[in-house]
Order: structure tokens, then C-alpha cells, then sequence
């Protein structure tokens, strides 16, 4: 996963007109580092790109989006999915959740604000999580230099003839 705040996005959905509708709601949001696709497939040609997260239509011709989230999960698990549908089906929506999607949205007229807050919330939890090892390797490096300076004196002392 990247440093930056701005996250790498890719939108995979099939109808050309509500792609275009998602990455221009993206972009005056502000989040500018966005990929469409119009295929699961094309998405999966790109997947070492390493984007932050997918957004990703459930259903599409040829690979539909569960199995671009299995393929992906199993390469990179850090990635994570919101699910855009216009399936209204709490099974389909438990089942992609199953399968490790962040959420499940349902295409109507607040999902565009839902699928933002969601990113942002996404974005928010991957810098705690890059904070929380940045702080676990700063407590393990102090105490290894306070054991190091521990035993270079110690080393003194042994070393030392008035014993100091």
C-alpha cells in the first residue's frame, strides 16, 4: 500500500455511462489517482498496479465481480472492495462480504455518497494501521539501542581498570 492519502482507485463497472458517472464523483472528491475499467478482466490485467481499493460491479459479462475479488484476495489481500450493484439482494450482499469485500452498496441516488464516505473511511483505517507499525517499530528500535548502550557499558565496566 502507498504513503500518500491519495489512494490508487480502480472502478470496474460496464456501463460506460455510470463509469464515467463514478470516476467524475471520485475527482470532485478529490481523489484524483482513479483507473476505469469496463471488464473484470481488463481490472485483473492491471491488478499489480496494487490499487488501494476496487470498486466493483457485481455484475458484469465474463468474469463477474466476486471472482475478480476472489483472484485478487488471493494475490493481494490488502486490497480492499466496495461492491456497487443494482442487485437489492441481502444473500448476494452477505455473500461478497463472505468473500472479503469492505461493503456492499446498492446502486441508487445516495450511493455515490455512500461509496465516498466508505473510501474515506478505508483510507482513514489503512494510515492507523501504517501509523500503528511505524510507532511498534520505533518502541522495538529504542529498546534496542537501551539494550545496546546497556551492554556497551557493561562491556566499559568489564574493560575499565577503575571499574566505571
Amino acid at each position: 500500500m502507498r504513503k500518500r492519502a491519495d489512494p490508487l482507485i480502480f472502478i470496474v463497472e460496464d456501463n460506460p455511462v455510470y463509469n464515467k458517472l463514478v470516476v467524475s464523483y471520485l475527482h470532485s472528491k478529490k481523489f484524483n489517482r482513479v483507473e476505469s475499467f469496463m471488464s473484470g478482466e481488463e481490472c485483473l490485467k492491471r491488478i499489480n498496479e496494487k490499487p488501494d481499493i476496487i470498486i466493483q460491479d457485481y455484475l458484469l459479462e465474463g468474469i463477474d465481480g466476486l471472482e475478480v475479488m476472489k483472484a485478487t484476495k488471493g494475490i493481494h489481500p490488502h486490497i480492499e472492495f466496495i461492491i456497487l450493484s443494482g442487485q437489492d439482494s441481502i444473500e448476494v450482499a452477505i455473500n461478497t462480504l463472505k468473500y472479503g469485500a469492505y461493503d456492499y452498496i446498492v446502486k441508487d441516488q445516495m450511493a455515490l455518497s455512500k461509496m465516498a464516505d466508505k473510501i474515506t473511511k478505508i483510507v482513514a483505517t489503512q494510515q492507523l494501521v501504517r501509523n500503528n507499525k511505524r510507532f511498534k517499530i520505533g518502541i522495538i528500535l529504542f529498546f534496542v539501542v537501551l539494550i545496546a548502550i546497556y551492554l556497551l557499558m557493561k562491556l566499559a565496566s568489564l574493560v575499565s581498570p577503575t571499574g566505571l
